[in-house]
Order: C-alpha cells, then sequence, then structure tokens
C-alpha cells in the first residue's frame, strides 16, 4: 500500500507560479512510476506530467514548457514545479503512483488561478 499527500497549492495570480509536492511512504518509491494528473470541474481528470522509474519524462502538451516534473527517490518526493499558470490551468492536481496495473492516488490540492 502507497500513501500519498499532496502540498502547495493554492490561489496564484495569471502569470505566477506554484510548486507542487507529494510526500509517498509505505512502499519502496523508486519502484513506482509517478505522475501528476488535474480534474477542473466539469472535465474528466488528465495526465498532466509523468515520470517514470528511469526518470523518462512525459507532458501533456497544454503545459509543455511551463511545468517541470521532477523525483527524488532519497527523500520519497515528487515534485510539479509550475510556471506562467494560466486561469485554464485551475483544477484539483492528485498525485498518482503506479506500479504495473495498480495506481494509488493522493487527496488532490486545489489550484486556482485567478486575478
Amino acid at each position: 500500500q502507497v500513501q500519498l499527500v499532496e502540498s502547495g497549492g493554492g490561489l496564484v495570480q495569471p502569470g505566477g507560479s506554484l510548486r507542487l509536492s507529494c510526500a509517498a511512504s509505505g512502499t519502496i518509491f523508486r519502484n513506482y512510476a509517478m505522475g501528476w494528473y488535474r480534474q477542473a470541474p466539469g472535465k474528466q481528470r488528465e495526465l498532466v506530467a509523468g515520470i517514470t522509474t528511469g526518470s523518462n519524462i512525459y507532458y501533456a502538451d497544454s503545459v509543455k514548457g511551463r511545468f517541470t516534473i521532477s523525483r527524488d527517490n532519497a527523500k520519497n518526493m515528487v515534485y510539479l514545479q509550475m510556471n506562467s499558470l494560466k486561469p485554464e490551468d485551475t483544477a484539483v492536481y492528485y498525485c498518482n503512483a503506479r506500479i504495473g496495473t495498480l495506481d494509488f492516488w493522493g487527496q488532490g490540492t486545489q489550484v486556482t488561478v485567478s486575478s
């Protein structure tokens, strides 16, 4: 079993930055692919960024060049640095851990981009 706890969300003006953090416990963190998903009201949850056990990285087209995902296996942490935020980035952001066909989720953190 994996426990994931997100932090770092909040209210930010357009063009601003936030850094999301996800702390993992209860497992061998380095064996898990990690990802950040988001879900806006009335929309499906979507993958924003992912990082594999070998540190291969994926970004959704909508965030390329603005968001950066990273992981620290020594600290059991994964991060999402979000720059140049736009109102359409407003959503609940979820941390995900995946191994094989098993998925684990955090409780989510709200990100609101508004002036």
